[in-house]
């Protein structure tokens, strides 16, 4: 059976498209080194949409309106600008209600792109230029340490990552966060003190890196100016023992926190990247696995949801459950000893 599987890599290599949402103008250089931050391609967008019913406005069919719009897709227009025009006794005449483009025409309706902004692409992690992609952005890729997380708040930096932690379950108190922290991504156990972000806020500090959050501190952590990623859930849990080492042992190292939101469909999660020094290509890291026998595994469901344990032994055939349910299950060791029998569908494999 194949797994889901998150990345807590010490050397990979990693290969990323980052595109314009339409298109526009490349910024960066094949072969040009970049930071998470920096500009690689910006186009316009509209801050609005229009959608203009010229066959609802003549009364028409849709059909015999088409022949009478005078505008495409991709079309700029300008206010008072004619869109459609027809003919007959009493000739009608609709006109766009302001300057912009024409994203869609057809089916008797115009749909029209208003209020333009720049939109800038960025980076999104550290690497270098491999390939363009004409009017719609570049590949990056990245040779380092990759962590991925559950929960982050959406936003991105870069700064040198500082342990405050001895202990994987050690509690991020908010005197431990002060001046000579400014500038800095802070690595840490578990925060359930609202004062740590908005100190960290007053500092600044370049972002935060934990073990857990109190549930109670999302809203709070949504609106903090910088990253918080959470790497192993809510509630008070300690940071998984793979990931610990890997991240105190690169600590005062640059390291780049890509805190988006996990979508499992669009394939996107919150991850940390710490550029390391490679001869070659490290691996690049597996989408799936197939579980086997002494693999780090993360429960994905409660009770034990977001621990970390070892995956012992694939049970034979189908298992039943004490719900009646039969289904392929695994004998799994969590990281306090405990020896659990899981279903193969609520883990997956970390590495």
């Amino acid at each position: 059976m194949l797994a889901p599987v998150t990345h807590i890599l010490p050397l990979t290599t990693v290969c990323r498209e980052r595109l314009l949402p339409t298109p526009g103008r490349l910024i960066a250089r094949m072969d040009q080194k970049v930071g998470p931050t920096d500009v690689i391609a910006e186009t316009t967008i509209g801050q609005k949409h229009v959608l203009l019913d010229v066959a609802r406005a003549f009364r028409l069919p849709a059909e015999a309106v088409e022949a009478m719009i005078q505008v495409k897709s991709g079309d700029r227009v300008t206010v008072n600008q004619t869109i459609a025009h027809s003919t007959g006794l009493m000739p009608q005449i609709l006109k766009s209600p302001a300057d912009g483009r024409v994203m869609l025409s057809g089916g008797g309706q115009v749909l029209i792109e208003v209020g333009e902004s720049l939109y800038e692409l960025q980076a999104g992690m550290p690497g270098v230029v491999t390939r363009l992609i004409p009017e719609r952005g570049a590949e990056i890729t990245f040779r380092g340490a990759l962590v991925q997380g559950v929960w982050g708040n959406g936003r991105l930096d870069t700064g040198l990552m500082l342990p405050i932690l001895s202990q994987p379950d050690e509690t991020l108190e908010a005197s431990r966060v002060d001046v000579s922290l400014r500038g800095s991504v802070l690595l840490a156990g578990y925060c359930g003190d609202a004062r740590v972000i908005r100190t960290g806020a007053e500092l600044p500090i370049r972002g935060l890196l934990l073990a857990s959050l109190a549930p109670a501190l999302i809203p709070l952590a949504q609106q903090a100016p910088f990253p918080i990623l959470v790497i192993d859930g809510f509630g008070q849990r300690p940071m998984n023992n793979v990931a610990y080492k890997l991240l105190t042992t690169n600590s005062k190292r640059e390291t780049t926190l890509a805190a988006v939101s996990y979508d499992r469909h669009k394939g996107t999660r919150p991850e940390v990247f710490i550029p390391l020094p490679s001869t070659q290509d490290p691996p690049a890291p597996r989408d799936s696995e197939v579980f086997a026998p002494d693999q780090h595994v993360r429960l994905c469901r409660q009770p034990h949801l977001g621990e970390i344990g070892t995956l012992l032994t694939l049970q034979p055939g189908l298992t039943s459950l004490p719900s009646g349910v039969r289904v392929p299950a695994a004998q799994v060791k969590l990281e306090n000893g405990e020896q659990i029998l899981v279903p193969l569908a609520n883990l997956e494999v970390v590495g």
